[in-house]
């Protein structure tokens, strides 16, 4: 399966830092159901994210897309933003 044919990641999540120059921290929240419980808990993951025009500030809702790895820690870009925070 090469790139052309593969569907990218897709997912929306909340900024929560845009201090870095054409990057951001998305946080992304899932719910998951405990095994024993059956109780819906609250899961998080904080990605870091390209963003080549720093188009998006803190507490913008985003969609992002996964990427080849930009840097160390980064190989998510911003697709669009959905909500802006007033």
């Amino acid at each position: 399966m090469n790139e052309a044919t593969a569907e990218k990641r897709t997912l929306t999540g909340k900024v929560i830092s845009s201090k870095m120059d054409k990057s951001a921290t998305v946080l992304i929240e899932r719910k998951v159901k405990h095994p024993v419980y059956g109780k819906y808990i609250r899961r998080s993951t904080k990605l870091h994210i390209h963003d080549a025009d720093n188009s998006c500030q803190e507490g913008d809702m985003v969609s992002i897309e996964q990427c080849r790895p930009l840097s160390k820690t980064k190989s998510w870009k911003l697709v669009a933003v959905i909500g802006r925070n007033d």
